[in-house]
Order: C-alpha cells, then structure tokens, then sequence
C-alpha cells in the first residue's frame, strides 16, 4: 500500500527530545488530517520515546523515530540500538510510579509490537486505524 504521509526523525537519547518528538507528531498528525487522533499519536509518542531512552539507547546511539500514513493505517515507529532489550508489558501496582506505559499504548492504538530493525537494534511500532 503507497505512502501518502511520511516523517523521519533521529534524537539524542535524552529527556526534552521526548517533548519534542510528542510535539512533532501530534502537529504532523493534524496537518495530515487526522486531528482527533492527534492526542492519541502524541501520547503513544512520549511513551515509546520515554521507553527507548530509558531502556533502548546507548551512549552516542540515536532514538529513531518515523511517522507514516497509508490509505488505511496510521504508523508509528520508534527504533533505537539495543535490540535484546524488547518491550514487555507489566501490570503495575497502584503505589508504584513506573509500568504503566506499554497498557497506555494498548489502549490508545488499535495494534502494537515490535520487530529487528534494519541494521542494528529494534524498533517499538504503533497503529491506527484511519477512517475510510
């Protein structure tokens, strides 16, 4: 299926660049029409972001980040360096502050998973169902 919408992006491992690329996909997203899922995108975007740095980079490694529209698909793929560690979602318990990320993704997205990422490392990706 052709691209319609397509963004690449690399990031330095640290904590404002998460800030940035949420930002960057929440506005691609409704420059590309699809507004009401601008909040989702962005979210989706901080966590997976977060998750790569925190457990993905390497120092002088780059976070990876690309956004891509479909006639039908929304895509989202966050890749970094460290392909052994892959993502694994956890029930966190209520006093705790961290191990909620990946059940936010579940819900937010219609689909998520991850994959080698061509070279070296991983990449996390997210889908959305476009209406149509």
């Amino acid at each position: 299926m052709p691209t319609h919408h397509e963004d690449e992006r690399t990031y330095t491992p640290t904590a404002h660049n998460v800030t940035r690329a949420r930002t960057r996909a929440a506005e691609l997203t409704t420059t590309w029409g699809h507004p009401t899922l601008a909040g989702d995108v962005a979210l989706v975007t901080s966590e997976l972001t977060t998750n790569a740095i925190l457990h993905g980079s390497l120092r002088d490694r780059l976070i990876h980040i690309r956004l891509a529209t479909t006639d039908t698909t929304l895509r989202l793929e966050v890749s970094d360096p460290r392909a052994e560690r892959v993502p694994h979602p956890r029930e966190a318990t209520p006093t705790e502050q961290f191990g909620r990320g990946l059940t936010l993704v579940s819900a937010l997205c219609h689909d998520w998973g991850y994959g080698p990422r061509d070279g070296i490392g991983k990449t996390v990706w997210a889908e959305w169902k476009l209406p149509g």
